[in-house]
Protein backbone atom coordinates (compact mmCIF):
# COMPACT_ATOMS: atom_id res chain seq x y z
CA UNK A 1 0.00 0.00 0.00
CA UNK A 2 1.49 3.09 -0.66
CA UNK A 3 1.80 6.01 1.17
CA UNK A 4 1.51 9.81 0.79
CA UNK A 5 3.16 12.37 2.93
CA UNK A 6 2.29 16.22 2.32
CA UNK A 7 4.20 19.15 3.39
CA UNK A 8 4.61 23.01 2.42
CA UNK A 9 1.65 24.08 4.33
CA UNK A 10 1.44 27.26 6.49
CA UNK A 11 0.12 30.52 7.23
CA UNK A 12 0.34 33.34 4.84
CA UNK A 13 -1.26 36.69 3.73
CA UNK A 14 -3.67 37.16 1.12
CA UNK A 15 -1.77 37.41 -2.29
CA UNK A 16 0.96 35.65 -1.14
CA UNK A 17 2.01 31.84 -2.40
CA UNK A 18 2.38 28.61 -1.42
CA UNK A 19 3.97 25.54 -3.26
CA UNK A 20 2.66 21.84 -1.51
CA UNK A 21 4.45 19.11 -2.26
CA UNK A 22 3.15 15.03 -1.73
CA UNK A 23 5.93 12.28 -1.42
CA UNK A 24 4.85 8.91 -2.32
CA UNK A 25 6.65 6.40 -0.47
CA UNK A 26 6.84 4.06 -3.91
CA UNK A 27 7.11 4.69 -7.30
CA UNK A 28 4.19 6.78 -8.94
CA UNK A 29 4.33 5.11 -12.54
CA UNK A 30 1.58 2.52 -11.69
CA UNK A 31 -1.37 5.36 -10.49
CA UNK A 32 -3.89 6.14 -12.94
CA UNK A 33 -3.81 9.77 -11.63
CA UNK A 34 -3.08 12.01 -8.21
CA UNK A 35 -3.92 15.55 -7.27
CA UNK A 36 -4.91 17.69 -4.48
CA UNK A 37 -8.23 18.06 -2.86
CA UNK A 38 -9.20 20.63 0.30
CA UNK A 39 -11.99 20.34 3.41
CA UNK A 40 -12.56 23.53 4.87
CA UNK A 41 -14.26 23.40 8.32
CA UNK A 42 -18.07 22.31 8.15
CA UNK A 43 -17.52 22.19 4.21
CA UNK A 44 -17.20 19.04 2.26
CA UNK A 45 -14.29 17.72 0.68
CA UNK A 46 -13.53 19.21 -2.69
CA UNK A 47 -11.19 18.50 -5.70
CA UNK A 48 -8.34 20.81 -6.58
CA UNK A 49 -6.41 19.52 -9.27
CA UNK A 50 -5.70 16.48 -10.89
CA UNK A 51 -3.09 14.99 -13.25
CA UNK A 52 -3.19 12.06 -15.10
CA UNK A 53 0.54 10.04 -14.61
CA UNK A 54 0.85 8.79 -18.24
CA UNK A 55 0.10 11.91 -20.07
CA UNK A 56 0.18 14.71 -17.29
CA UNK A 57 -3.53 15.69 -18.62
CA UNK A 58 -4.44 18.30 -15.60
CA UNK A 59 -8.01 19.57 -14.51
CA UNK A 60 -8.84 21.83 -12.01
CA UNK A 61 -11.46 23.13 -10.11
CA UNK A 62 -12.95 27.00 -10.97
CA UNK A 63 -12.43 28.27 -7.68
CA UNK A 64 -8.39 27.69 -8.63
CA UNK A 65 -7.95 27.96 -12.46
CA UNK A 66 -5.27 30.47 -13.24
CA UNK A 67 -4.06 30.62 -9.53
CA UNK A 68 -3.00 27.29 -9.15
CA UNK A 69 -0.61 24.44 -10.71
CA UNK A 70 0.10 20.86 -10.52
CA UNK A 71 2.75 18.89 -11.64
CA UNK A 72 4.53 15.47 -11.29
CA UNK A 73 8.33 14.40 -10.91
CA UNK A 74 8.07 10.66 -11.63
CA UNK A 75 12.11 10.44 -10.55
CA UNK A 76 11.25 12.00 -6.97
CA UNK A 77 8.09 10.14 -7.06
CA UNK A 78 6.13 13.12 -5.53
CA UNK A 79 3.75 15.67 -7.13
CA UNK A 80 3.05 19.78 -6.30
CA UNK A 81 0.83 22.22 -5.95
CA UNK A 82 2.09 25.68 -6.79
CA UNK A 83 -0.66 28.34 -5.39
CA UNK A 84 -0.55 31.74 -6.19
CA UNK A 85 -2.62 34.54 -5.64
CA UNK A 86 -3.73 32.73 -2.72
CA UNK A 87 -7.23 34.23 -0.84
CA UNK A 88 -8.98 33.76 2.27
CA UNK A 89 -11.59 31.50 0.80
CA UNK A 90 -8.55 29.07 -0.48
CA UNK A 91 -7.77 28.24 3.69
CA UNK A 92 -8.11 24.42 4.06
CA UNK A 93 -6.67 21.28 4.79
CA UNK A 94 -5.50 20.14 1.74
CA UNK A 95 -5.10 16.64 1.13
CA UNK A 96 -2.83 14.71 -1.85
CA UNK A 97 -4.81 12.21 -3.15
CA UNK A 98 -3.83 9.35 -5.79
CA UNK A 99 -5.87 6.04 -7.80
CA UNK A 100 -3.41 3.62 -7.53
CA UNK A 101 -3.69 -0.17 -7.81
CA UNK A 102 -7.80 0.16 -8.08
CA UNK A 103 -7.44 1.76 -4.65
CA UNK A 104 -8.13 5.33 -3.21
CA UNK A 105 -5.11 6.12 -1.36
CA UNK A 106 -4.93 9.78 0.84
CA UNK A 107 -2.67 11.90 3.15
CA UNK A 108 -2.93 12.70 6.29
CA UNK A 109 -3.27 16.63 4.90
CA UNK A 110 -1.49 19.83 5.85
CA UNK A 111 -3.23 23.15 6.45
CA UNK A 112 -2.86 26.32 4.40
CA UNK A 113 -4.45 29.29 6.45
CA UNK A 114 -4.83 32.81 4.36
CA UNK A 115 -5.13 35.82 6.38
CA UNK A 116 -7.45 38.36 5.45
Amino acid sequence: QVQLVESGGGLVQAGASLRLSCTASETILRADRMGWFRQAPGKERELVATIVISDSRTNYADAVKGRFTISRDNAKNTIELQMNSLKPEDTAAYYCWSWIQTKNVWGRGTQVTVAS
